[in-house]
């Protein structure tokens, strides 16, 4: 077991890739605190993880993860249950703002960046503090995209605030050096998870991200999971500052949303506003 004893805390793990990390970690033996601000799908993942036979090794807290005392709450919880923290990989987030820049509010500007960002700041923060006292080192890891890494990758705000998390991630990297604290980044394409289906059917997105792709397989929770896992380990005691792209070669290829997917972003989009992924809260769309 490449984890075991190890303790970790994963936001927005209640859904998606971080549901699939959770489930992944606790197999390998961690004990795992899962942070989601959706507690009926909190419920439904305790549910999997105790039929797993993990039920001593897991626990649920409800985490707005733009909110500093909901992240001093959420790694104190592993403290509390578990007796420290090893890892915590920050992984929530929502679709965001969508529709042209020109159509952008400020308010749903402000929101994205307060989930996709601020929750990744708050996060590394309380983690590293705790990691520190414990003199141990630790692995953080950062959920980015490959909208960060490009101009046609996703939404405008969102692969804004993406691309502040790869920033971060480095910057992070380098200070935290010294007390033996990594902290890395992982970069998925297209994944066909709750959060992108916007309300929809995740099998109807399948075969759309398999065809966006060189490999012809659709992005699953489950590939970020591995990546998370290998990050998490010993495997990856020399790697920090990194920001691994796990995406079927799409961004080898070029990611060209807009072409692929023309109705759902840009200018050509139906429509403007904002969506909230697997959080349970209702998008807040005006179609033009």
């Amino acid at each position: 077991m490449q984890l075991k004893d190890r303790v970790a805390v994963i936001t927005g793990g209640a859904s998606g890739m971080g549901r699939s990390t959770v489930l992944r970690f606790l197999d390998e033996g961690a004990k795992v605190v899962i942070a989601d601000f959706n507690a009926a799908t909190g419920a439904d993942t305790i549910a999997e993880a105790t039929k797993r036979g993990h039920s001593e090794s897991v626990r649920f807290v409800q985490t707005d993860v733009a909110v500093e005392a909901d992240i001093e709450a959420m790694v104190h919880c592993a403290l509390d249950a578990f007796g420290g923290l090893d890892v915590i990989f920050n992984n929530a987030g929502v679709g965001g703002a969508i529709g042209p820049l020109t159509e952008t509010t400020v308010e749903d500007w402000d929101y994205t960046f307060a989930v996709l960002t601020r929750g990744v700041f708050l996060g590394i923060k309380h983690a590293a503090r705790i990691m520190r006292s414990q003199g141990r080192g630790g692995a953080i890891i950062n959920t980015a995209s490959i909208a960060g890494l490009s101009g046609d990758a996703g939404p405008l705000a969102y692969s804004a605030a993406k691309a502040a998390v790869i920033s971060m991630t480095m910057g992070a990297a380098v200070e935290l050096a010294p007390d033996r604290i990594r902290v890395n980044a992982i970069c998925p394409g297209f994944i066909a998870t709750p959060l992108a289906a916007v309300g929809g059917s995740v099998e109807a997105l399948q075969d759309s991200f398999a065809r966006a792709q060189p490999w012809p397989e659709f992005g699953s929770g489950d590939h970020i999971a591995g990546v998370a896992l290998f990050l998490a380990s010993d495997d990856a005691r020399f790697v920090t500052g990194e920001k691994i792209i796990v995406d079927g070669g799409l961004t080898a290829a070029g990611p060209e949303l807009s072409r692929k997917f023309p109705k759902t972003s840009g200018r050509h989009s139906r429509y403007s506003g904002i969506t909230k992924g697997s959080t349970g809260a209702a998008p807040e769309l005006r179609k033009r």
